[in-house]
Order: structure tokens, then sequence, then C-alpha cells
């Protein structure tokens, strides 16, 4: 049941069945963990009484910095009120008071935003300090005898000498406010009417800009601040939160995932994940492991704090990634994220992008190299994937577009191979490849980390679960597209054929070899009880895909990990074991292939 707060805040400011994540911690909760947490060095507190307490204790004014998909008008509201009972007079200025005109900032951001494509634009590489006037910050002024707080999104560009407060504010709660329409993109005075193209700038824009900034920031922040619950807010000092993160890089600790319905989506998740809210027509996603989407739980006395994922990067890179750290100075490699299609419908028939289109395209420095393991599926599961021996380019296209214009069914298998899907198999999809999951599997997704260019050529004449029709890109798709991926290739270079390649008494390593173009190693371990392990340098994601549970061992830590659930082994973490108590267990594992890093 929703308490009363979640469910006014659902429907107030947030577009979505998803619950939202409570302040403290069920303790008594046990199977797949939707909350995983690391417990903090420092206390977390509570509420804006607390925080007015804070800021009434300091001795100069206040920088009151975040992200973007805060509710600051509301925020400021409820702190203004908090420090009036302490009864301090507080002088409030508002960044935006220094954006530059919406015309400028339109300008500047025109070659990101990708014109009239509904999906696709290209990273900007500018900075926040670029959406305002040098001459506005610096009328910007405390006023004397006041506690002055200047607020918003680039707060410390106004250059005050003062302590710096940060907000954040997890990127899925950014997305549900904006479908709620809630919230504004950067530079903007109102939100927009139309979520997708509010992501399309969020993901190419405001990210981009709103990441580099707060890397600048963190080692100076004084105060960080969870803001999801817009009435329950959690916070803890910058030294808290930066030891903390420092003792995640050196073990064994989880994202928070979150999931979504779709339109192909299935009944997996929510059979096997019961925490979720069961009132959603189905799951279609679980974002495992989406480094720029997933968030980290910091927990004390029970009580949840989150920042987002990529944190821990702005701190400390080398930690993390080891060996892969100068490739990756920014971005998190892999990614781990379920498909659910059980029940359900096929995914839409789909490529990715070539390294050399994405950069040129959309300013990313790789792309979208994926495979499917398998991790459940039913008799009647299959895999779509590489073209048949006899593909004719130009009739398939052409068919493609009669499809799209006429709306008529395709004749797929006509076109396109078809492979039975097993529990353990594990399918190769480097970019170019036609490929697609059809019904009744529950796919772990490894892959690079780029997750939205995928261009769809058929999707079974379906609109989306708004009844819009969804977006194909066929000509993107044929402009990608390998046609060699044919006939007998297909089932000698995209099939993975496992191999044993070390053992001991009771537990054994698996190679499930990837194809060259992949930049990740996937290897599946296979123990009865424990296994001692070495990180080598490496970042190492693993899941638990076969078993109930496992204990992790790290520097002293355990943590307990449950079926499907996805884990991160830092670099610096060195050495590592994992234990089974009570029956034969598998585990996935991916890392960056030696020669890639």
């Amino acid at each position: 049941m929703l308490s009363s707060t979640q469910a006014q805040q659902m429907t107030a400011s947030r577009a979505t069945a998803q619950y939202l994540i409570p302040l403290t911690k069920d303790k008594q909760h046990t199977g797949y963990d939707i909350y995983p947490s690391f417990p903090a060095t420092g206390p977390i507190y509570t509420g804006f009484d607390t925080l007015a307490h804070q800021i009434a204790q300091q001795s100069s004014n206040i920088v009151l910095d975040g992200y973007g998909g805060v509710l600051w008008e509301s925020f400021i509201e409820k702190l203004q009120a908090a420090l009036a009972v302490l009864n301090i007079d507080t002088h409030f200025v508002a960044i935006t008071d220094a954006l530059l005109p919406s015309s400028d900032i339109n300008s500047l951001i025109a070659s990101s935003i990708g014109g009239e494509d509904p999906l696709f634009g290209k990273r900007f590489t500018g900075t926040l300090s670029d959406f305002f006037a040098p001459d506005k910050l610096q009328q910007l002024q405390p006023i004397p005898g006041k506690l002055n707080i200047v607020y918003g999104c680039g707060a410390s560009l106004a250059g005050w000498s003062a302590p710096i407060f940060y907000i954040d504010v997890p990127k899925n709660e950014i997305q549900f406010r904006s479908r709620a329409g809630k919230v504004c993109n950067l530079g903007q005075s109102a939100p927009g009417n139309n979520p997708k193209l509010q992501y399309k700038q969020f993901y190419f824009v405001d990210w981009p800009a709103l990441n580099r900034h707060k890397k600048q920031l963190l080692p100076q922040i004084d105060i960080i601040i969870d803001e999801q619950r817009i009435n329950d807010i959690s916070w803890c000092t910058g030294a808290t939160l930066r030891d903390t993160l420092g003792n995640m890089t050196r073990n064994s600790f989880r994202a928070r995932p979150w999931f979504e319905p779709g339109v192909w989506g299935g009944q997996w998740i929510k059979e096997q994940i019961p925490a979720l809210n069961p009132d959603v027509v189905n799951y279609a996603w679980s974002f495992e492991l989406i480094a720029p989407e997933n968030g980290v739980l910091l927990e004390s006395d029970d009580v949840l704090l989150e920042v987002t994922f990529d944190t821990l990067q702005m701190l400390n890179n080398e930690a993390l990634l080891g060996k892969a750290a100068a490739r990756f100075p920014e971005t998190f490699p892999i990614r781990f994220d379920f498909l659910d299609t059980f029940d359900g419908g096929n995914l839409s028939v789909q490529c990715h992008p070539s390294v050399a289109y994405t950069k040129e395209n959309f300013g990313e420095d790789f792309t979208q190299d994926e495979t499917y393991y398998i991790l459940d599926a039913k008799p009647d599961a299959k895999v779509y994937l590489g073209f048949q021996e006899n593909i004719n380019a130009a009739e398939f296209e052409q068919v493609l577009h009669n499809s799209f214009q006429e709306h008529q069914p395709v004749d797929i298998e006509k076109y396109v191979q078809v492979f039975p899907s097993h529990k353990h198999d594990l399918f190769l999809i480097p970019n170019g490849t036609v490929h697609s999951s059809g019904k009744n599997n529950l796919v772990l997704e490894i892959s690079a980390t780029p997750y939205i260019f995928t261009f769809k050529m058929y999707d079974w004449l379906r609109a989306d679960l708004s009844g819009q029709p969804r977006t194909l890109n066929i000509d993107r798709a044929f402009a990608n597209l390998d046609f060699e991926r044919k006939g007998e290739v297909v089932k000698n270079t995209l099939l993975s054929q496992p191999m044993t390649i070390q053992t001991g008494h009771d537990w054994q390593i698996v190679y499930l070899p990837t194809h060259p173009q992949h930049f990740y190693r996937i290897e599946r371990l296979e123990f009865n009880s424990v296994m001692e392990l070495t990180t080598a340098g490496q970042c190492h994601i693993l899941s638990l895909v076969e078993g109930s549970t496992i204990k992790v061992i790290t520097n002293g830590r355990e943590q307990t990990v449950h079926y499907a659930e996805t884990f991160i082994i830092p670099a610096a973490t060195g050495s590592y074991t994992l234990v089974s108590e009570n029956e034969p267990v598998k585990v996935v594992r991916s890392f960056m292939k030696e020669e890639c890093c």
C-alpha cells in the first residue's frame, strides 16, 4: 500500500505507478532488494527543520546549487518556512535571474537538439556557465545584515564565497516529474509539453552540462541533499558523502535499480520481484546498472540518501574502473539491464549504429555493442539475429517502408534468422546487427553503456502505451546494417560457444566468448561453496543468474546478493570472495578486455 505522502506526490509531481522511495529502509524485507544501500560513514539527517538548523549555524551566506529536475519553488518555500520558525531573516536570490535570453540559449543548444528529430541529438560540449550572462551574475549580490541564499542550477556561478549546499535528484524521478509536466529543461522558463522532447534535451544537453558542473563542485560541497521526497528530504555532510563513496570504491555494492513498463513488456519481473507495485500492465525493463541513469543509496540508522551513480566516477574514477579509467574518464563502460518479454511481445526489429556514425551524429565516443544473456525462457522462446543467407537489402528496405506507410505486416522471418533461446544462452549483437528478442524471454542485456541509440525498422505495427505510433528509424538503420552477417556467418560468429577455462574441486570458470567488436569479456562462475577471486585492476559487474543467494565478502564487509541482482566490484577492491552456503550457483561477470583498456 502507498502511504498518504506517496499517493499525494504521485498525483502532484510524478507521472508513474512506481513507488516513491521510502525515507527509511525496511530491514525485514527478503528476496530481491529494490532499495540496496551502502553504510554511510556519518549520520544522515531528515527534514527541512534539521537543514534549517544547519544553515543557522553557518556564519556566512549560502550557495544552494543542484541538479536539473529539482522542484525549486517547492523546496525554497519549505526551507523558507523552516527558517522563519528560527526567526532568521533570509533573502533568497534566484540564479535564474542571470540566465541568457531564451533566444540566445536556443541558439547555444541548437546543434545539440537535433532539429526535428524526435529522438536523437548530439552531445553538448559546453559548460553550465554558457547559459548565463556574466554581467548579470555579477549583479547577484548579497544584502548586508541578512542571511542570503543564492539558489538554483548553477548557483555557485554567482561567485559567492560561501558554503555550498547541493541538491541531488535521481534520473528516474526527473523523468517521472517531466511526464507530469513539473520540471523545466536548462534555460527554459516553463515545462515542455512533450516529455520525449524534454528527455532528448536532458540527455544531450542538460545532463552533460550539469555533470561537468557537479564534478567541479564535489570536492567543495559542504552539504548534499536528496530531494526526491520533497516533503521528506534527507541530507548529510559533504565529508560523509566523499568518505562513504571512497569506501564504496573498495567494496562490493549495488546500484539502485528502477523499472519501467513498455509496449512489449512481460510478467517475469512482476512475479519475481514482489516489492514492486503490482498494479502496472507489465515491466519491460529493469535498469540494473545503466550508470547514467542509476543512483546509489547511502544508509545510516535505516535512513536513506541517494546520489547519482556517476558521482562515484566524478570523485575517483581510477579506483572504480582501474585499468579502464584512462579510456573512460567520464563514462562507465558496461551496462546490465533486463528485458522482460514473458507473456509479453517481441521487441522491435532493430540495429545499433557504428562507432564512426555514433561519433559523427551523436557525439558519443563509443557505441551500443550488445549481447543477450538468457536468464530465463519458456520452451517456445526465440531470438531474431542476423539476416537470411539470401537477403536482398533493397527489397527488405522497400518492404519495411511499405509496411510503415500502408500499415501492413511483414513476414520478418523471410529476411531475418530466428534461433531458439534457452536459459544461459548468449547471443552476440555487435553494432550493425539486425536483431530482436522474441516473446517469453527474460534477457540480461550485457552491453556497452550507450543505451538510447536503437534504430527500429519494424515494430509489429504497434502503438506505444499511450496509443501513439512508435517512431521508426529505417533510414538510419540502413546506414548501419551489416548485410554480411547472414546465413552461416551468424551461426559461426554470433552464437557464443561456452568453454571451461579454469576448474577447482567444486567450481569452474566458463568463458563465454564475445565478438571482436565487443570491448568487454563475459564469464560464468559456477560453484558449490566458495570462490576466491581478484579484480586484477578491473571493475567487475556481476549478476546471480542461478541460485537463491550468495554472500560477497570484500575487505571485511559482507553483502548478501539475491537471485537476479546485479552487483559491482570496483577495481580498487583487489580481491573478493563469493560464498554459497546451500546450493550450486552460477554468477555471470563482465569486465573490460585487457587489450581494450
